[in-house]
């Protein structure tokens, strides 16, 4: 099977990474295409094509479209995107399209999806299995009647299916869209996305990462990192005022952390041994299972991250929607995670806060974390069924 698999970045990383852990498993079995419309990624997978789309991003805020090459007309860019979209399914011809969000999301790139979708209905495109690839919580809106109207209508209209990344025991979607009932499509819970955890026991992961027996390793993160570095300064400095040798302070960045902000953390580590700045890393899942404590941004990658690697966590939920922090706040009441508002982030209450949660113990994960097999089993068995 041929599946093509749209992800459209705007912000943070998250909803490339939940995509092409779901690309991964497909294309052990498929011809599996990523059509990526952010900032180009820096990806290698052997199994996995690239189709990247002149990049378009937003603000924090989600408000304004913007060219990633600052040089270009939006016009333009978006009158381009279009035609390649439109191209790529002409030329390719998949057996499945499966889209990222849309149309529970990134209404903004209607111009290029919307076309695609109309032509494959009306059978001016080969004809094409849709499926939405949706996750666990939709962020609140003003107009929240009216665009459940319009997603309602468009994923009836176009779409053959619906795939929930998430566990309908731990938060339906009906708590973020009060439509489920009216949807018309099959519609089908996977789990949640992670990659698996490694089959390395933890002491066999924290003598390669070169972490020694007795430090306690504090693993703290802010997803892509164009947002949130305020978390990261807040922790060095409580990682200062504890002053306790016992205690190791691992941070990542993210790809799009500023420079003067990566710049200034890292002339924190020479304040005191013990505390190392990377932008990025390739195994952040098993810094997880080697970590004592995880302290981040609560996305959902990372969140998941952290609940397969079963560690204790402080998260801060990004404030510009009620999303992370539902999602955190839910799973605090099985886990022993902790959610950290901006007065935390003072530096002896922040402090406290890291001595109290290294006292917690690990955990096994109470939602399920198959998503990626559960997405790559289902959408096969659609397909099949499809043909006959």
């Amino acid at each position: 099977m041929k599946i093509a698999v749209y992800c459209q970045h705007v912000l943070g990383i998250g909803h490339v990474h939940r995509s092409l852990e779901i690309c991964r498993k497909l294309s052990e079995h498929h011809d599996v295409t990523m059509i990526s419309g952010g900032s180009p990624l820096q990806v290698e997978e052997e199994r996995i094509s690239f189709f990247q789309l002149p990049g378009l991003t937003m603000d924090s805020r989600f408000n304004n479209l913007a060219p990633c090459d600052q040089g270009k007309n939006l016009d333009d860019v978006k009158r381009l995107r279009r035609e390649m979209l439109y191209g790529f399914f002409d030329t390719f011809q998949p057996d499945l399209f499966l889209l990222e969000l849309y149309p529970f999301g990134r209404k903004a790139f209607r111009f290029e999806l919307d076309p695609v979708l109309m032509a494959i209905s009306k059978k001016e495109l080969p004809p094409c299995l849709v499926v939405c690839s949706l996750r666990d919580i939709l962020v609140e809106r003003h107009d929240r009647e009216k665009f459940e109207a319009r997603a309602l209508s468009t994923l009836n209209t176009y779409f053959d299916g619906l795939l929930i990344h998430g566990d309908p025991e731990f938060i339906p979607l009906s708590e973020t869209f009060s439509k489920v009932a009216e949807i018309s499509v099959p519609l089908f819970y996977t789990g949640y996305v992670t990659p698996p955890v490694c089959l390395e026991g933890r002491s066999q992961i924290r003598r390669k990462l070169n972490i020694e027996e007795d430090k306690h390793l504090i693993v703290a993160s802010i997803g892509g990192g164009s947002v949130g570095s305020e978390l990261l300064f807040a922790v060095i400095d409580a990682f200062l005022f504890l002053d306790d040798n016992r205690l190791q302070l691992q941070i990542f960045t993210g790809p799009y952390a500023p420079d003067d902000a990566v710049n200034k953390l890292r002339s924190a580590t020479k304040k005191k041994p013990g505390i190392t700045v990377k932008r990025f890393t390739s195994t952040f899942t098993k810094w997880l299972e080697a970590a004592d404590l995880a302290i981040s941004m609560a996305g959902y990658n990372t969140t998941m991250n952290t609940l397969a690697a079963g560690v204790p966590a402080l998260f801060y939920p990004f404030s510009e929607n009620c999303e992370q922090h539902l999602r955190i706040s839910r799973l605090a009441e099985h886990v022993p995670f902790s959610v950290l508002t901006q007065n935390d982030l003072k530096t002896e209450i922040l402090a406290g806060k890291i001595q109290n949660q290294l006292l917690k113990e690990r955990f096994t994960s109470p939602v399920n974390l198959a998503g990626a097999a559960n997405t790559s089993r289902i959408l096969t068995q659609w397909h099949t069924e499809k043909r006959r």
